[in-house]
């Protein structure tokens, strides 16, 4: 067996009202001074930004904040912000929100603590060392994202998600989970000499929260998005999310999100949604690796078949409940759906197949473009 590791937050804490309770204590055993916060005008509005910057003004510490942030943020956005964030000096970064947001931070933190552009960082193992202090506050429960940074997750804070941003982020916690679950094995992890990866493919550890992911994602994704005022419901999403980052983080993420890339970038729909859209086609196409791996995800949805059947047969059931959990929280089922048209399939193909930092993660590695123009077109 070849050695692994697990990377995760620093320091992680769950629960609801975390931020009211424990954003002070990570202030002060970072030594902040000043903070600055990364976020959007919709939570502003929605008054997270106020929930999450009094613990900073109890404890007197100066803040500004950057609510310019959009989904999907470009990197003249990101410069923006940056630059905001160097005139303020501050000694920490908060990111508060979804994905967009708490990437968008860990730039800002990334590029003040060793300088240089955005895109200078671009690609694996890129960073050259520690970056300024970090804490990660999530409003979605999904992206995961901020299980690379200090973490405060309160799932109180997703509860003014509308059901789409519930749905879409849900589902993208699905695809996290899924995916660093059906990696390829670590110990074929096929890393050409002298590369690095922050990915390493099928551990244990990242096993063992994906499937906890999988399966509180099984029980509470439908009923978050029917009444986003189930705190239940929030709070086993809030923890889905969470372990799926962790696993993914680590095993890696693959052909779906390699293919979700050109899609979203096409026609922007949202990352969540074309996840989402594509998982049941990538996962088709990779049963001939993951039979017995599906024949479990079913299971882990609440589909008992999965014990008792064939793991051909329970396989088909996984997939089925899959698609059957897209239709029911309004995830678009067909690539048409979303704006795409079929002549832009081919460049998709191409764009998803130079990805190679996912596809290699990926448990049956397409050896074409035209095996991948293939799945696009099942999708579309």
């Amino acid at each position: 067996m070849r050695t692994w590791s697990f990377s995760s937050a620093g320091t992680l804490f769950f629960g609801r009202n975390a931020v009211r309770i424990h954003l002070r204590d990570a202030c002060e055993r970072l030594g902040a001074k000043r903070a600055f916060v990364v976020t959007d005008s919709i939570l502003v509005k929605a008054g997270l930004l106020a929930q999450t910057t009094e613990p900073l003004t109890a404890l007197n510490v100066p803040f500004a904040h950057f609510d310019k942030i959009t989904p999907e943020p470009g990197v003249a956005l990101v410069r923006e912000c940056v630059a905001a964030a160097r005139d303020f000096n501050p000694d920490v970064i908060i990111g508060l929100g979804g994905g967009s947001n708490m990437d968008t931070a860990k730039l800002v933190s990334l590029v003040l603590a060793h300088g240089g552009d955005p895109l200078d960082y671009t690609g694996d193992c890129r960073v050259p060392g520690p970056v300024k202090p970090l804490i990660c506050v999530p409003t979605t429960a999904g992206t995961g994202s901020e299980v690379s940074a200090a973490a405060i997750v309160d799932p109180l804070f997703t509860v003014s998600c509308p059901p789409k941003v519930t749905a879409d982020s849900g589902i993208d916690a699905l695809t996290h989970a899924i995916e660093g679950f059906c990696a390829v094995n670590n110990d074929d992890f096929p890393l050409p000499s002298g590369e690095k990866s922050v990915y390493q493919g099928k551990n244990p550890m990242a096993d063992a929260m994906a499937r906890e992911a999988i399966t509180l994602i099984g029980q509470f994704l439908k009923r978050a998005v029917k009444d986003g005022s189930d705190l239940e419901a929030r709070d086993g999403m809030a923890l889905a999310a969470t372990l799926g980052g962790l696993a993914f983080s680590n095993s890696g993420v693959a052909l779906v999100h390699a293919m979700e890339y050109p899609v979203g970038g096409a026609v922007h729909v949202s990352h969540g949604a074309g996840n989402g859209l594509l998982l049941p086609f990538v996962m088709r196409f990779n049963l001939p690796k993951r039979v017995e791996l599906t024949s479990q995800i079913g299971w882990l949805l609440g589909r008992q078949m999965g014990m008792t059947a064939a793991p051909e047969e329970s396989a088909e059931a996984a997939l089925r409940a899959i698609e059957q959990l897209r239709a029911d929280i309004g995830i678009p089922l067909r690539l048409r759906d979303i704006g795409v048209k079929e002549e832009m399939l081919p460049v998709f193909a191409a764009k998803a197949f130079a990805i190679k930092r996912l596809m290699r993660v990926n448990p049956r590695m397409p050896q074409s473009e035209g095996e991948i123009l293939d799945i696009y077109r099942a999708a579309f």
